[in-house]
């Protein structure tokens, strides 16, 4: 499919659509920049596009690439774009345009030529189909990156979370940890306060940090206690070796 990722890095996948993959992957890349480190974003495949004056343009792409302080340019950031919101499978079957995989391989070789750690964003959960022969967890596989899942703070995020860890360890994948998203700082309930201690006790994963609910992503702006709770984290450990030392 395609060739392991050249450099140390991690790859940012969730329990479903919509789970904060975006905003985790973007405070990485900050995380990384903010210290010096030469980051590379890369989203392979993107739905939902938007149509711009420059073309076909992924949003959550260009909130990567500004806060990595991108050195390259979007199509090459996310090479690959569809306008409906679908499984890029269905998105590419009816745009008669099938995902090129030669070309996301030569985005990921370009980008890592002028990064020292990179950070690739998934779409949708693990098992959405890319083509007709691959999903996910096949372009996770191929690429060898430790993975950081991205799950709902609330109700149901157990069996969300549980599965998909299941599903990454059924392919040898290693987990670097949970982050939790959208967790509700002035009124949690029970789920919320439970869940986390509940998702390391029968995932045997940890649950990395937890990131507050945040209204929207507005650049050039990434909350302030969205980099502090990730700067709680040794990214840097989790990049190179997949786990914290």
């Amino acid at each position: 499919m395609l060739s392991s990722c050249p450099l140390p890095g991690l790859f940012v996948t969730g329990t479903d659509t919509g789970v904060g993959k975006t905003l985790v992957a973007a405070a990485l890349a900050n995380w990384f920049d903010r210290r010096g480190v030469r980051v590379g974003v890369c989203k392979p495949i993107a739905t939902g596009c938007a149509h711009r004056r420059e073309g076909l343009v992924s949003e959550d792409a260009e909130f990567l690439a500004h806060c990595a302080n991108a050195r390259q340019p979007l199509d090459l950031i996310c090479p690959q774009r569809y306008v409906e919101p679908l499984a890029p499978a269905m998105a590419a079957q009816r745009a008669g345009r099938p995902v090129d995989w030669a070309v996301v391989q030569r985005s990921i070789d370009l980008i890592a030529q002028e990064s020292d750690r990179m950070i690739i964003e998934g779409v949708g959960g693990v098992m959405v189909p890319l083509d007709d022969r691959h999903t996910v967890l096949d372009l996770m596989v191929s690429l060898g990156m430790p993975a950081v899942v991205v799950a709902r703070a609330g109700l149901g995020t157990i069996n969300h979370t549980l599965l998909t860890l299941q599903a990454l360890r059924t392919k040898g994948i290693r987990i670097a940890g949970v982050v939790i998203n959208g967790y509700p700082a002035e009124s949690p309930g029970i789920a919320e306060e439970t869940n986390p201690q509940v998702i390391e006790r029968w995932g045997k994963v940890k649950v990395l940090c937890i990131l507050p609910q945040v209204q929207a992503l507005q650049m050039p702006h990434l909350p302030a206690d969205v980099i502090g709770a990730m700067d709680a984290v040794d990214w840097e450990n989790l990049a190179s070796h997949g786990t914290i030392a």
